[in-house]
């Protein structure tokens, strides 16, 4: 594996662990306003986060690299309202995509086809998670201010539930 895909690829174990950090505090912020369907629902971002991790992990041991774990930071932002963390998310989101994109150029520039087909997934889920992102802020701008609105998307987060990945390595 040419090195720097290898570099590239130990960083976005350490990434992934940030993201689910992240939405635990993410998570943290709604339990504290009483919104449990929200922090329900970045409670789960939060395991797939980690999910991501342990998939780019169990590659590179796979492919026989070494694994190198470095500190994870914390999360230090403040939110002064629901829409701040909402938006910051989909800015994080954006950040990842980014970070494979890299990866994937760097897989592409050494000819490493296998890392692209294992980012292809990646690729593809990132897509998803903006999606996923962007739709919360628009229904937060359309039933955000309205407290019975509020209360029904919330419960509509509350039912969502944690599936694991289907990647196969």
């Amino acid at each position: 594996m040419d090195k720097k895909v290898h570099e590239l690829l130990n960083t976005q174990i350490n990434k992934e662990f940030y993201s689910a950090y992240l939405y635990l505090d993410f998570s943290n912020y709604f339990k504290a306003r009483g919104l449990d369907g929200f922090a329900n629902w970045y409670m789960i971002q939060a395991q797939e986060e980690r999910d991501h991790a342990m998939l780019f992990y169990q590659y590179l041991q796979n492919e026989n690299q070494t694994v190198t774990l470095e500190a994870i930071a914390k999360p230090d932002k403040s939110f002064a309202s629901h829409m701040e963390v909402l938006e910051a998310g989909l800015e994080h989101e954006k950040y990842v995509t980014s970070l494979i994109n890299d990866i994937y150029a760097a897989a592409y520039d050494s000819r490493d086809f296998r890392t692209m087909q294992f980012l292809d997934w990646f690729v593809k889920e990132q897509g998803e998670e903006e999606t996923n992102a962007n739709d919360m802020i628009t229904k937060m701008e359309l039933f955000g201010s309205d407290p019975r609105s509020l209360y029904l998307l919330n419960q509509e987060l509350a039912a969502r539930v944690y599936t694991a990945p289907s990647l196969v390595l």
